[in-house]
């Protein structure tokens, strides 16, 4: 219970794009001061992607985001999303959705999280 539910991901060419969405299962979930989207490879640590505050005027991204992701969020109704573009096989990941009291790129800060979809970037 209170966890965040994902939809999208799957396989996408090199190039393509790809919009994720996150919708929480109770909505003081996403009451919290954050949202954010985080990535782990396989074989690889957690790595930090984007994250946006409730009124969605602060938003930061990770180096490898920057003018290619963008995150946003509709309140109500309480779902963030992320858009992935010009995607490479670098961004082949599993993807998870949070929110969490800062917006912050530590793992740290964040109390809920979505299950993660899987994003393939492959020819």
């Amino acid at each position: 219970q209170g966890q965040l539910v994902e939809s999208g991901g799957g396989l996408v060419h090199p190039g393509g794009s790809l919009t994720l969405s996150c919708t929480a299962s109770e909505r003081r979930a996403f009451g919290l001061s954050a949202v954010a989207w985080f990535r782990q490879a396989s074989g690889k640590d957690r790595e930090f992607v984007a994250a946006l505050n409730r009124n969605g005027g602060d938003k930061t991204y990770a180096d490898s985001a920057k003018g290619r992701f963008t995150i946003s969020r509709d309140n109500p109704p309480n779902t963030v999303y992320l858009q992935l573009n010009d995607l490479t096989p670098a961004d082949t990941a599993v993807y998870y959705c949070a929110a969490g009291e800062i917006v912050a790129p530590s793992a740290r800060h964040y109390t809920y999280w979505g299950r993660g979809p899987q994003v393939t970037v492959s020819s």
